[in-house]
């Protein structure tokens, strides 16, 4: 057992080592309904996406760039848990690791990102393992099928530069869009900052965490 004060071991990365619980809570699928000043569709959105689930941590105690998870059978509907890339059950790989954050729109994943999750260390277990526990990291995970919502233009996860929006900021498929809508050339704070090829500069409702408060729009 680890004293307090002291720096436990880093265990041995091998599989099948699923030692520590953890809560993951899925963030993702989301891309930013985050409508003009009048309208606050992105609060309301990210409540709708953000789910608690259980898991096992990354193979070897922690979460790294490359490791795989996905579906846990046994911790169902919201488990989820690691898995080795070439597994059956694996279903999503860690494009990035960043620190846990309280504030989702603090979080901001590469390009590419389909799903971005929330792990945090829990002491218990059973149902305990479901409502609580301390954040450690956030990943950043794609899709191991062809199906990547993600993708810039594909209509889904974080709004990066190259996604289509609406005339309400709410992020659509390149491939449906219309003359009212609009791509995305850039995320800025200031309107100011946009380039030049902007058509519809969206000044979005202040979101705590947000690296960006502008959406610059230009012909879709």
């Amino acid at each position: 057992m680890t004293q307090p004060g002291s720096t436990p071991p880093r265990p041995r990365r091998a599989a099948g080592c699923l030692q520590s619980l953890v809560v993951l809570a899925v963030i993702l699928g989301l891309g930013y309904g985050a409508s003009k000043i009048f309208g606050d569709e992105s609060s309301k959105k990210d409540s709708k996406s953000s789910s608690s689930s259980s898991a096992s941590d990354g193979q070897g105690g922690s979460w790294e760039i490359g490791d795989c998870g996905g579906p846990d059978p046994e911790n169902k509907p919201d488990g989820y848990r690691a898995f080795d890339c070439d597994e059956q059950g694996a279903t999503f790989k860690a494009l990035k690791i960043e620190d846990a954050s309280f504030l989702p729109n603090a979080i901001q994943c590469p390009a590419g990102t389909d799903l971005i999750i929330q792990v945090s260390r829990v002491f218990g277990s059973g149902d305990d393992k479901k409502s609580s526990g301390i954040p450690t990291n956030t990943v950043c995970g794609r899709n191991l099928t062809g199906d990547h919502p993600g993708d810039a233009g594909a209509g889904g996860g974080q709004l990066v530069e190259g996604d289509c929006i609406s005339a309400t900021a709410k992020e659509i498929a390149c491939a449906s869009a219309g003359a009212a809508d609009f791509k995305v050339l850039g995320l800025v704070k200031e309107k100011t900052e946009c380039p030049s090829a902007t058509t519809e500069p969206m000044q979005l409702m202040m979101a705590m965490g947000r690296p960006y408060d502008v959406i610059c729009g230009g012909k879709a």
